[in-house]
């Protein structure tokens, strides 16, 4: 009798042990997104300059791990990155969320592993499957600007 009490202890321990380690494993993923999700932050009143596929455009960002661990930060070095639009340059998740996005406008991305560095990161600062959070500001598309390369600490 004592075994079978022992036993039916045992397995309610364990079935406790594993609820709790799915609820740690659930909440931890719980900031994890599957798809690109793009807020708007601040739009500026007009949008004269635009940025689209194919434009040399400038960005100042703050790179995050959804922990808020700050991996890199082009506003605290003040020298926005420059790249061009839509052509593999830099990873999928800016590619496709700064589509559109005007000169002066910020923008938080979280973009998924699949979009970012996948399964294997890029170690040591981004592990791998990460989901990833920029906030970004756009400072420039084909030249055209609004100075904000000056303003390298504007919070986002």
């Amino acid at each position: 009798m004592a075994n079978i009490s022992l036993s039916s202890a045992m397995k309610r321990y364990s079935l406790l042990i594993l609820l709790v380690a799915a609820t740690y494993v659930s909440a931890k993923k719980s900031s994890d997104v599957t798809e690109l999700q793009i807020g708007v932050k601040h739009k500026p009143i007009s949008c004269e300059v635009q940025a689209h596929k194919g434009d040399r455009i400038k960005v100042h960002y703050r790179g995050k791990l959804t922990d808020g661990t700050v991996f890199d930060s082009s506003f605290e070095r003040g020298d926005p990155i420059e790249f061009e639009l839509g052509t593999g340059q830099v990873i999928k998740g800016w590619d496709q969320g700064l589509l559109g996005m005007c000169v002066g406008e910020k923008r938080k991305l979280k973009i998924p592993a699949k979009m970012g560095y996948g399964d294997e990161g890029s170690p040591p600062t981004i592990p791998g499957g990460a989901t990833l959070i920029f906030d970004t500001e756009l400072v420039a598309v084909n030249g055209k600007g609004t100075g904000a390369e000056e303003t390298h600490n504007s919070e986002l």
